[in-house]
């Protein structure tokens, strides 16, 4: 986004977010409730996304995008830090293992 429609958006209390991959803007319509458009030529016809709160937060030494407060929030995110590929890799299947259990035991509660 260039400066002049940032500065709009900027003056209006409109976060813009610049530069998102596919997949992470199919994220953001999940959890914020919003309908992905190419064109604003009927912003009536669109569906907005909505939550509380929008942060930048500190993690390590990378800046992410909080969104706190979704409505819908088909989606999250975990964020695993370590120190070497071999420990993210096994937290990772970890969690991965731990996830595949409860959806088992939501699908089948016996």
């Amino acid at each position: 986004i260039y400066n002049f429609p940032e500065s709009l958006f900027a003056e209006r209390g409109v976060m813009a977010i610049e530069h998102a991959d596919f997949e992470g803007v199919d994220r953001l319509a999940a959890v914020l409730g919003g309908e992905i458009v190419s064109t604003f030529d009927h912003p009536e016809l669109v569906t907005l996304g909505e939550c509380d709160l929008i942060e930048e937060i500190m993690i390590g030494e990378d800046k992410v995008i909080r969104f706190g407060g979704c409505k819908v929030g088909e989606a999250c995110t975990i964020v695993l830090r370590g120190s070497s590929t071999h420990f993210l890799d096994e937290a990772e299947r970890s969690i991965h293992d731990a996830l595949c259990i409860l959806v088992a035991t939501v699908k089948d509660p016996r």
